[in-house]
């Protein structure tokens, strides 16, 4: 510390207008790590912050691409084939660890399922389709189809009656049709085909039951003739005609000429057959095919609900389809909807993408974000550059007054009358040097600083050794490099 104050004030007595001191080789060093020690402490800091948020960012992207997706899917009335069918399919989902997953909500029936869906408080919904649906609802795959059954018993008339004997529609004009099924939708189906066959529905009376009640419908001999709507092998629709049979006589089935005209009015509903042998084959009920109108069971959706949802959820519908045959034989009946613009009820846009082959890959659905994470990854390093650059301004700015403080030294050195305030010079020099070195390791200054530092350093070199090469022989010396 003694020899320090006297180098400084040394100095201060060389240069007493000035009244600069150069500083000591332990003060620029302790000076320099300071700031170097500052510089990139907020560097390491910035490129923590930065990493964790990348980390977090890149986490959250995979888990929102990866996770899986649970839908509320409204179903019943409860122990009804089609809850089963659901149930079995979101157990088959959970097993198989389905991107998209099924949460079952049982309902008193199908009606109330729309209604949910309309209150957008489900995601899908189970439903026929001539019901009211939301204007925005459409269909993500066909369950079955239900064909309309129309049946009279042999013993047609009550006891004490003379009506005539039922042979077709027509003959339905003053009589009573009991309906299986407490929805309103099979009534306003017989409305429908009545009146598409000529006949006015208000002169037909209509008793609708319950599917518990079909054997107080075949003994009340008040009803002429029976209608169900179903699937071909509904066990309701069987156990119906076998009831009505063996107590009202053997059924004769009606069948439905205008179902093509019909369909053409009403696009909800569909031409279709009842092949021969369906109910019964000994004996044979019926005894050949029969014409009948059918609609659409349906998984329905909001045209809302992402497109690639749907198309995960009907690819996974038909993929299961194989592996719950054997425990729902049922299941095969399920379709693909109707990809038709003008369809009553047209395919939602992501089950129509996986129906025509057009699925986006995953390329395809995240390649913007992907080019966005490469932008914000570019910019995210131009910014680290801009602020490694901001942080180390002072260790920059420093250097480059030790820079100055060499070209300073360089005509110091010239003039110096002493080996030993030489070699002072080059030991402080060597300190500089040390620090610019360190900076450009930090990346504080650049290649083109290091080179003009360079530049600087070979001249008070060769400063010093021009110096030194005269002390030792003053007689080389030029005369105005003299000490007088």
């Amino acid at each position: 510390m003694v020899a320090l104050n006297q180098d400084i004030g040394a100095r201060i007595l060389a240069e007493p207008g000035k009244m600069k001191m150069a500083p000591s080789n332990e003060m620029l060093e302790g000076k320099n790590a300071v700031v170097r020690r500052g510089a990139n402490n907020k560097f390491f800091i910035f490129v923590l912050i930065s990493g964790i948020l990348l980390f977090a960012a890149a986490v959250g992207a995979l888990y929102f691409v990866l996770r899986p997706e649970y839908l509320r899917i409204a179903v019943g009335p409860a122990g009804s084939d089609d809850v089963k069918l659901i149930q079995a399919m979101a157990q088959t989902f959970a097993r198989e660890r389905s991107h998209v997953r099924l949460s079952p909500i049982v309902t008193d029936g199908a009606i109330e399922s729309v209604s949910l869906m309309r209150q957008s408080k489900i995601d899908l919904a189970v439903a026929r389709g001539d019901l009211e649906m939301p204007p925005d609802a459409q269909s993500a795959a066909i369950l079955r189809k239900n064909v309309v059954v129309l049946w009279i018993p042999s013993g047609q008339a009550a006891k004490g009656t003379k009506k005539p004997k039922i042979k077709d529609l027509s003959g339905l004009a003053g009589r009573k049709v009991g309906i299986i099924g407490k929805t309103q939708a099979n009534v306003t189906l017989l409305r429908v085909i009545l009146t598409e066959s000529g006949i006015s529905p208000d002169k037909v009376g209509v008793v609708q039951f319950g599917t518990n009640e079909i054997a107080d419908m075949a003994r009340d001999q008040t009803i002429d003739a029976f209608m169900a709507v179903g699937p071909l092998d509904s066990k309701i629709t069987a156990g119906a005609i076998s009831a009505t049979a063996r107590i009202r006589g053997e059924p004769k089935f009606l069948g439905i000429d205008v179902a093509d005209a019909l369909v053409q009015k009403h696009p909800l509903y569909q031409a279709a057959e009842i092949p021969g042998s369906t109910f019964s084959s000994a004996p044979a009920r019926p005894d050949d095919k029969i014409e009948t109108v059918s609609v659409n069971h349906l998984i329905v959706t909001r045209k809302s609900l992402s497109e690639e949802t749907v198309g995960a959820f009907t690819r996974q519908v038909f993929a299961v389809r194989q592996s719950l045959l054997k425990e729902l034989p049922g299941i095969a009946k399920i379709e693909k909807p109707d990809t038709d613009k003008d369809a009553a009820i047209p395919a939602h846009r992501g089950a129509a993408a996986y129906i025509d082959g057009t699925e986006r890959t995953f390329l395809d659905r995240y390649s913007d974000y992907m080019w966005g994470a490469l932008l914000l990854l570019s910019g995210l390093g131009s910014a680290g550059a801009w602020l490694r650059g901001y942080f180390k301004r002072d260790e920059k700015t420093n250097n480059s007054s030790l820079r100055d403080r060499i070209l300073a030294m360089i005509p110091e050195a010239r003039q110096s009358s002493s080996l030993e305030e030489l070699d002072k010079m080059q030991t402080e020099v060597d300190a500089i040097l040390s620090d610019t070195l360190n900076c450009y390791d930090d990346g504080a200054i650049e290649e083109g600083d290091l080179s003009a530092f360079g530049l600087v350093l070979e001249q008070f070199h060769h400063a010093v050794a021009d110096r030194k090469a005269s002390i030792s022989n003053p007689a080389s010396e030029p005369a105005r490099y003299r000490v007088r």
